[in-house]
């Protein structure tokens, strides 16, 4: 797979599935922006990639305002020119410990603007970006916590929901027009916000990776190989796909 030419913009691109996204696009060639709130991570990750030989830029920001998601849009084509690629994989997850009725709305306000809202921001800018380019691909990172209930998470629940509802959404609203929009829904990967399981007991650990049919946990990698066929030519007639990558989470 070449992405040879081609310019991608990954969204919380410095670490966990953004980053491994990151590094698969730019192995393949692409020139990649990626984005992050900290701009010491994101920048010594781009720099390594650089050392690496690939051609990767890093802009600060957060993906819930909407000057910082226009203005690495506005960036990306500044230095490049177009727009042909967009993994949007910046989110945040954090224990709610209780129903709706217990939960803070500040709480919920926080989860729903860096979940959801920063999906509809990053779309927005990013396909009128496209649609200048002649087309493009959007890939959206939702959840397995889309496709279903999950007890003590209504704020993130209810997010990824409307992830996949704006995916399908804008794949129908913008699919004669050569830009294609799918949304994977990971199961439990290994990243930051996995760690927990290393510091619990490993017979508890255990019950979640037995939750999905492979038991045992996915890998940011995976995730990223699934974010590069969607965009590939290989995927040119798939659009409004809603993809889980959870080792049959969504099934058992």
């Amino acid at each position: 797979m070449s992405f040879s030419g081609k310019v991608a913009l990954v969204t919380g691109g410095s670490s966990g599935i953004g980053e491994a996204t990151a590094i698969r696009f730019a192995q393949a060639g692409a020139r990649v922006v990626i984005t992050g709130t900290r701009a010491d991570v994101g920048e010594a990750k781009a720099a390594a990639l650089r050392d690496a030989g690939h051609e990767v830029q890093f802009v600060a920001g957060d993906v819930s305002q909407e000057a910082d998601v226009k203005g690495w849009v506005d960036a990306t084509l500044d230095h490049y020119g177009r727009l042909d690629f967009a993994v949007n994989s910046a989110g945040v997850y954090q224990y709610e410990a209780g129903t709706i009725v217990d939960i803070a709305s500040d709480y919920w306000d926080r989860l729903i603007a860096i979940n959801l809202r920063g999906i509809y921001l990053s779309m927005k800018y990013e396909i009128a970006a496209m649609l200048r380019s002649g087309g493009g691909s959007v890939v959206n990172v939702a959840s397995g916590a889309g496709l279903r209930a999950v007890p003590m998470a209504s704020a993130y629940v209810a997010a990824k929901h409307g992830v996949i509802g704006l995916t399908k959404t804008a794949a129908v609203d913008f699919g004669s027009q050569n830009v294609r929009v799918n949304v994977i829904c990971p199961g439990l990967v290994k990243t930051g916000m996995t760690t927990f399981l290393d510091q619990i007991e490993p017979e508890v650990a255990s019950q979640y990776y037995k939750a999905n049919a492979m038991e045992r946990i996915g890998l940011p990698e995976e995730i990223a190989d699934a974010a590069a066929w969607l965009c590939s030519p290989g995927a040119s007639f798939t659009t409004g796909l809603i993809m889980p990558v959870d080792g049959g989470y969504s099934v058992k």
